[in-house]
């Protein structure tokens, strides 16, 4: 049940990411294109994000965790190019600043949904 709540915030976040940053596009609107690509950043998160965290351990070091909205921002700029190579989705970001702010409403966005849909802990 988690990971389908956190699926669903992650839809949410990316087409109110999509909606509001406007160098980020979807070529249909449609929920399916959501989906598979909050698959995709899922995937992404879960096999690159620890890699990359891990090679720049010294900088997110020094800029006391700052750095890690650099590498959100790579993230989702490298889901989207695997989204439309590996899978034909059509959803583009266009550079690294509109990568970055939608990583940055993601971030905020699906924390803040995850939190109010099933956070687990207050019946724990």
């Amino acid at each position: 049940m988690k990971l389908l709540i956190r699926w669903l915030a992650t839809c949410i976040a990316l087409l109110l990411a999509a909606w509001i940053v406007p160098g980020i596009r979807v070529e249909r609107e449609s929920f399916a294109v959501f989906g598979m690509m909050a698959i995709i950043l899922g995937l992404v998160n879960a096999i690159i994000r620890p890699l990359l965290k891990m090679l720049s351990c010294t900088l997110i070091i020094l800029t006391l965790g700052l750095f890690t909205l650099v590498i959100n921002g790579v993230t989702l700029m490298l889901a989207s190019w695997i989204a439309r190579h590996w899978f034909n989705v059509g959803f583009y970001v266009d550079g690294f600043i509109p990568a970055f702010l939608g990583a940055l409403i993601v971030s905020v966005v699906t924390v803040t949904l995850t939190t109010i849909l099933g956070d687990d802990k207050k019946n724990g």
